[in-house]
This record gives C-alpha cells, sequence and structure tokens, in this order.
C-alpha cells in the first residue's frame, strides 16, 4: 500500500464543489422530477386482478428503485458535508431539501403499499412467483405487511409529510446545538476550546488526572445545554409515541424489531445471556480498577487504556494493520480495504468543527463508500477504524444485488463491523507478548463490556423514558437520573461516578432514521462473536460464506439467516452462550495474566 495516506475523503468524484456544487443541485432537480413522475405512475396504478396487471406494475417498482437510490446517493453527499464541517450551512439546507425529497418518495412508497395490502391472496401468490420478482419477493411481502398494520395511506403520508420539519427537524436542532459546543480544555498552560468529537478523544487519555478533569467540564458543557437536550428528546419520543398510537401499536419496541427482522423472543434471549455473563465482567472492572490503583471505576476510567499501547499510533501504520490483518481472514476484504484508504474514502483528520463519533455511508448510484472518523491514534481510534471498514466491505459486497435486497438493518450492519474489529484484536492479540500483550487484550475486552453494559444502560434508560414520555414530558434532571440509574444497574453497581448526561451526549438518541439504536449494537457484536467462533471451528472456504451470509442480511430475518447460514436458532441460548465465551475466555485470561 502507498503511504503516506491522505487523511481526508474525496467527495470531488462524487459531486464536484462540496456544498456549492452545480452538479448536486441538477441532481436534486433530477430527483425532483422523478418524484413527479413516480406520483403520476401511482394515480393511474390499480390494484392487480390478472398476472398481467402485475407486470403493468413493473415500471412503478422501477422507479420506486430510482428514486430511493437517487435519494440515498444524496443522503449519504449531504451527510458526508455536515459531518466534515458542521458550520457549513449551506449543506444543511441540502440536507433539508434532500429530507424533503425522501418524505415524498416515502409517501409514494406508501401508496404502493396500499395496492400490494389490497391485492388478493391468491393473486399475491402467483404474483410473487414471476421470474423478475421472486428474488424481491421477501422484501416485497414486508411491504405488504408493513401497510396492513399501519394507517391509511393518506394518513401515512401526512404523517410523513409532517415528519420533514417536526420530527426530523428536532433531531436537525440536536446538530445545531451539538455544533455550536466547545469544551474548554487545559493544554500546554493555556485553556483551548475543543469540539464535542476533538474532546470526546481527551476522554481515553492514559493520564487519569487529564481525564477527570475532561469528564468534569465535559459534564458541565452538557449541564449547560442539558434543556434544549431534554425538549429535543422529549419531542422525538412525543412523535413516535402519538405515531404509534395511531397505529393501534402499544409496544415501543415493535417499530424497532420490525426494522431489524427480529422477533422479540430473540431480544430477550440476547439480554438474559447477557445478564449471566455480568458475573465475570464485574470481575474484570475490579480488576481494571485494581491495576489503575482505584477502588472503583469512575465513568471515565471504563475505556482508559493500560499498558505499553498508551503510545500513539500513526494512522498510515494502523492502515498497514488492518489491510494485513484482513487480509488473514479474507484476501476479498483485505483488497476492499487497501481500496478505501489509497482511493481516499476516508475523513480521519482530527480538526476542530468536525460533528462527534464516526460512520460509513453507503453511496449506492457510484458502488462506493465514504467513512468519518477523528484519528487520534489510539487503539479504540484503530478499532473504530476497522469496524467502519467493516460496514464499508457488508455494502462492497452487497452492490451487485437488486436494489430492494440491498436494504439491510441496523443490527446486521453492526454484525461486520464488529467481525471486522474481532479480526483486528485478535490476529494483533496473537503476536503481541508480555504488557503489550495485557493492554490489547484489554482494549479488546473493554469493547465487549461495552456492549454487554453500556449498550444494555441505553436500552434500559430508553425503554423506561418512553413509558414515562406516555404520561407527559420529562425533564432534564428526572432525564439524567434515568440515565444514572440505568448505568449504575447495567453495570451491577461497579462504578463509583456514573455519567448522568450521556443522554444528552450521546448522538444516537437522536437519530431519527432508527428507533432504539442500541441494542442492534450488542446483537451484532454477540452475532460477529458466534460467527467468528463458528469461522475458527470451521476455516475451510469460511471467507466465501461469510460473504454469502452477508448478501442474504436484506432479505432474511435474523432468525432465518442464523438457520441457514450456522445452522443455529436464535431464540434459544445456546447459540448466545457460545458468543458470549469469546468474552468469557478474554476475560479468563486477562484476570490471569494480571494476577
Amino acid at each position: 500500500m502507498k503511504t503516506p495516506l491522505k487523511q481526508t475523503w474525496d467527495l470531488e468524484s462524487i459531486f464536484s464543489g462540496g456544498s456549492s456544487s452545480a452538479s448536486f443541485h441538477a441532481f436534486l432537480d433530477e430527483l425532483e422530477s422523478k418524484v413527479q413522475q413516480l406520483q403520476s405512475q401511482l394515480k393511474v396504478a390499480k390494484v392487480p386482478q390478472t398476472v398481467l396487471d402485475t407486470e403493468r406494475l413493473d415500471s412503478v417498482l422501477n422507479s420506486i428503485q430510482e428514486l430511493f437510490n437517487g435519494t440515498s446517493q444524496a443522503g449519504s453527499f449531504v451527510s458526508c458535508l455536515t459531518a466534515q464541517n458542521q458550520h457549513d450551512k449551506l449543506a444543511v439546507q441540502l440536507g433539508a431539501r434532500v429530507n424533503s425529497l425522501y418524505a415524498q418518495g416515502k409517501s409514494a412508497l406508501v401508496a404502493f403499499q396500499n395496492l400490494l395490502a389490497q391485492t388478493s391472496e391468491d393473486i399475491w401468490q402467483k404474483w410473487m412467483e414471476r421470474e423478475t420478482i421472486k428474488p424481491i419477493s421477501f422484501v416485497l411481502t414486508e411491504y405488504r405487511n408493513e401497510a396492513r398494520e399501519k394507517m391509511a395511506p393518506e394518513l401515512e403520508s401526512l404523517a410523513l409529510d409532517l415528519a420533514v420539519d417536526g420530527y426530523h427537524g428536532w433531531g436537525d436542532f440536536y446538530d445545531t446545538i451539538v455544533k455550536n459546543m466547545t469544551i474548554p480544555v487545559p493544554e500546554n498552560g493555556e485553556i483551548v476550546h475543543l469540539s464535542v468529537g476533538q474532546a470526546a478523544n481527551k476522554l481515553d487519555e492514559a493520564d487519569r488526572s487529564v481525564r477527570k478533569d475532561v469528564f468534569a467540564r465535559w459534564e458541565a458543557a452538557w449541564t449547560q445545554v442539558e434543556d434544549y437536550c431534554a425538549d429535543t428528546l422529549n419531542h422525538l419520543a412525543g412523535f413516535r409515541l402519538k405515531l404509534y398510537e395511531n397505529r393501534g401499536w402499544t409496544d415501543v419496541l415493535k417499530e424497532p424489531l420490525e426494522i431489524s427482522r427480529m422477533s422479540a423472543q430473540t431480544l430477550d434471549t440476547m439480554w438474559q445471556v447477557i445478564n449471566e455473563t455480568k458475573p465475570i465482567a464485574v470481575k474484570y472492572l475490579e480488576r481494571k480498577a485494581k491495576l489503575l490503583g482505584l477502588e472503583k471505576l469512575s465513568w471515565h476510567d471504563i475505556e482508559a487504556p493500560l499498558g505499553a499501547s498508551t503510545t500513539k499510533i500513526p494512522y498510515d501504520d494502523a492502515a498497514v494493520t488492518i489491510v494485513e490483518q484482513f487480509g488473514k481472514f479474507s484476501s476479498r476484504m483485505a483488497d476492499f480495504a487497501q481500496m478505501a484508504f489509497e482511493k481516499s474514502w476516508i475523513e480521519a483528520e482530527d480538526r476542530p468543527g468536525k460533528r462527534p463519533g464516526g460512520f460509513c455511508t453507503s453511496l449506492r448510484l457510484s458502488k462506493e463508500t465514504r467513512i468519518f472518523m477523528t484519528y487520534a491514534g489510539s487503539p479504540s481510534n484503530v478499532s473504530t477504524l476497522a469496524h467502519e471498514l467493516g460496514h464499508g466491505y457488508h455494502q462492497h459486497v452487497m452492490n451487485e444485488l437488486h436494489p430492494l435486497n440491498q436494504n439491510y438493518a441496523m443490527n446486521v450492519a453492526e454484525t461486520a463491523s464488529t467481525l471486522a474489529e474481532l479480526i483486528v484484536s485478535d490476529a494483533l492479540l496473537e503476536a503481541a507478548e508480555g504488557q503489550e500483550k495485557v493492554a490489547l487484550l484489554e482494549d479488546k475486552i473493554q469493547r465487549g463490556v461495552a456492549f454487554f453494559m453500556n449498550i444494555h444502560a441505553r436500552f434500559l434508560f430508553e425503554t423506561r423514558f418512553y413509558e414515562l414520555r406516555k404520561k407527559g414530558v420529562v425533564g432534564a434532571q428526572q432525564l439524567s437520573e434515568l440515565m444514572e440509574q440505568a448505568q449504575r444497574e447495567a453495570f451491577c453497581d461497579v462504578l463509583d461516578e456514573a455519567h448522568p448526561h450521556f443522554w444528552a451526549s450521546k448522538l444516537h438518541f437522536y437519530i431519527t432514521d432508527t428507533p432504539f439504536y442500541n441494542f442492534p449494537y450488542t446483537f451484532g457484536y454477540m452475532f460477529s462473536a458466534g460467527i467468528y467462533a463458528f469461522a475458527k471451528e470451521n476455516p475451510d472456504g469460511f471467507a466465501d460464506q461469510y460473504d454469502a451470509l452477508l448478501r442474504d442480511t436484506g432479505r432474511m430475518t435474523v432468525e432465518e439467516l442464523a438457520s441457514k447460514h450456522l445452522g443455529t436458532d436464535l431464540t434459544q441460548a445456546d447459540f448466545w452462550r457460545n458468543a458470549a465465551q469469546v468474552t468469557v475466555q478474554d476475560i479468563e485470561q486477562f484476570l490471569q495474566m494480571t494476577q
């Protein structure tokens, strides 16, 4: 791989000119024309009475695909613009235009779904057996079932239209809050004002005095904006609850479970096994506290590094390592990662003005991805980089599928990304010795504990918050109390100091595309651990088998996916216990090495 690598991404090859791009504005104009064309098609479309009638709807289906590929491309481009520079006001305006187009497209889809819902069972079965339709029958059946459980089409369309400036508008307002925040932090005898993303990286510093000071300043900064965040969170939840009420839905997990294509039984079984596993996670946290010279860990200590790996890892070194370790698992994964680095698909530069966090976004029309993060050289940053490349590879293997079969849910998306982390961390562990091995092992374990405990805290918080929100607005102080209670429960009372304003600081609570942006992470971690354990037992040809599994993620439930590719039942505890053993064995090794 050619180095040095650029740490800023190439957006010019998508649409040149950034938020002032003439080609992007022309692209949006074209999308508006496609929306109008689709709306015209649907006005004259009728419920099919014969198989021949279903063929007349092929053009409508094609128009829907074209429109959603286009809005996906546009949305990804705008998300890149707003992430790289939170003060790009033109990009924010473009985002509003894209959201409006997306809402119009969703309204058109609602009308199409209504045609599916009204189709007789006899015609439906024959329709799904048509050669051109059979490959996408799973998704079309999902569309049909969704329509039967929602409001009348005109009401669903109205809700989508209102969501642009209501529901999604509140999500955008959270971005406005964050982009105007700075965290005052002492550096070299001076106070510097860091962006939220830069300050978040300081919370992983090896020096506890730095972590402790930054964490206090972090909490103080979020306290100053807590009322804005509380209003935003309450309005987001209020919108969802009112929509669910009008659909006749009483369970707030109904929509996130359906989006994740998983059953409540699978989710309950997963949490059950995680709770069974927590005692050994507590032993790990207690040992870590002892190694840090503490009675108990505070929130800012949980991800504190141990040992020799506190040195900074140059970006180019991280890239070489990731490509090399991916290659030991799959040459195709390694080739993809190398291409992403060399073609500048990754925005990693540590600079002010960027939004916090990391993501990977797919450009469906370009058949490319773009990865966003702020790289500061920590082992955690290397893990994030591998994680996001895992997302990118998942989309890469699906690029040639029918567009409707490329819409995989967040939980299985997190599977590919987390597996990529496991590949890198395990290979590095195998080669390491002494204190370096302890440091790398601990870094790996802390990510597992995050999925077992941190994500569980988020899940407990959000489910309880929604129950309270049904009764009225929940104030900032109560939200902080609810958050701390959830953290102490999820971490089995092992923490000295919790993070009360985590509900305000965590972007995931404010994402409007996916409700309950929490349990899919843990599912992805556990599912990938189970796959990894399976791969170790069945190494021959598993790279091909893994690609086949990824390609099916957009056209099966997770239970069907596991049954077909792994021969296991996700509603039963056995698979999850085997998956948990990956973390359990790591903790046992860590405890032995640090006696």
